[in-house]
């Protein structure tokens, strides 16, 4: 609160100032100014203000944050919150290829599925939802759809699971909840948030471990995002509608890519696209929209060079990740996490 009791207002400029009355009035010795939460796009922490016992704390894009105040000889944690724009965070997983017995290459998927929702509900339990981009059970259909239900039931973040070419549309509805406004014969839905539309889509093809979008799922994305014209649009999809210079992946992309691209780019307010299926982060932009791909929950795949086949395949060394996305004010940013070591339910 202000000194009116009033919430601090924001300017215009993006490095104005906040002041903060001192928690304590009696106390001795200075409070001392911690970040408690800082927003992922400002480049100012918090600092104390000698001058008048008050806190002067420094942002940038007036995302949602939080200062902890504590005196020392006074023996008080206190925590102050000041909201400006509120930020959406997503907690971004893909791939855990789940099985409800056995291994997948040595990996016990069920280990790794596990140590993913723990981590985010110790670390990121203040995000707004978790998304899961496909890929998500191996070929006992029913019985691991069933088993996958009970771990994701343990996250403490609602996730909305997604189609992959793994995967198994009727299988998916009958075990794991979908939005109620889910399309009726594909697994696509919308997400409003603060800061925009989260767009989930349904790239599987029957049959094929390449992707499909055939028309009627092109209309579905066409009009919603005609509709909603005022706001940004973050696409997320398991198959990338574009080669990523990752030689065996890409021979398994979308197919449909040039009428994919041709409805995205027919709307301004798509601002990202966020992908799956490689195994593998990657990072650009295609026909200026910008885009991330994912390491996955289970296995990841090697490097295109030294180059690789199928039949050669073999995971390299490398720990699994999930995704941090922040969103607030037009902003994005993307924190790769490790959440376990590679050792974690790997076969000795």
């Amino acid at each position: 609160m202000g000194h009116d009791g009033q919430c601090p207002k924001k300017t215009a400029d993006r490095g104005s100032y906040l002041q903060l009355m001192p928690v304590a009035a009696n106390a001795r010795r200075e409070p001392k100014v911690t970040d408690a939460a800082y927003g992922a796009n400002s480049t100012n922490s918090a600092r104390s203000c000698r001058r008048g016992g008050l806190a002067r704390i420094s942002i940038q894009d007036w995302q949602l944050f939080a200062i902890a105040v504590s005196v020392p000889e006074a023996g008080d944690n206190y925590l102050t919150q000041f909201e400006g724009i509120r930020m959406t965070k997503i907690i971004w997983m893909s791939d855990p290829h789940f099985q409800n017995e056995g291994t997948i290459d040595g990996l016990n998927p069920r280990v790794r599925l596990a140590a993913a929702i723990n981590h985010a509900n110790t670390h990121h339990a203040d995000a707004d939802f978790a998304i899961l981009s496909g890929d998500l059970v191996g070929d006992d259909i029913e019985g691991d759809y069933t088993a996958l239900a009970g771990y994701l039931a343990k996250s403490e973040l609602h996730i909305y699971p997604m189609m992959g070419n793994n995967d198994d549309r009727g299988g998916l509805r009958s075990r794991l909840p979908l939005p109620e406004d889910t399309m009726p014969d594909f697994i696509q839905f919308a997400l409003e948030t603060t800061d925009g539309t989260v767009v989930c889509l349904d790239t599987h093809k029957v049959g094929s471990h390449a992707g499909q979008f055939c028309e009627v799922r092109r209309d579905w994305l066409d009009s919603l995002l005609s509709r909603n014209d005022d706001r940004p649009a973050y696409i997320f999809m398991h198959h990338p509608p574009f080669a990523l210079g990752l030689p065996k992946q890409d021979e398994i992309r979308l197919e449909d890519e040039e009428a994919f691209l041709n409805v995205v780019c027919r709307h301004t307010n798509v601002k990202h696209l966020f992908m799956g299926h490689v195994h593998r982060p990657t990072c650009g932009t295609v026909r200026g929209i910008p885009f991330a791909t994912l390491g996955a929950l289970s296995f990841q795949a090697p490097a295109p060079r030294p180059p690789w086949d199928w039949d050669s395949f073999k995971p390299p060394k490398e720990a699994p990740q999930y995704g941090v996305l922040e969103i607030s004010n037009g902003n994005v940013t993307l924190q790769y996490t490790q959440f376990c070591d590679f050792t974690l339910g790997m076969d000795d």
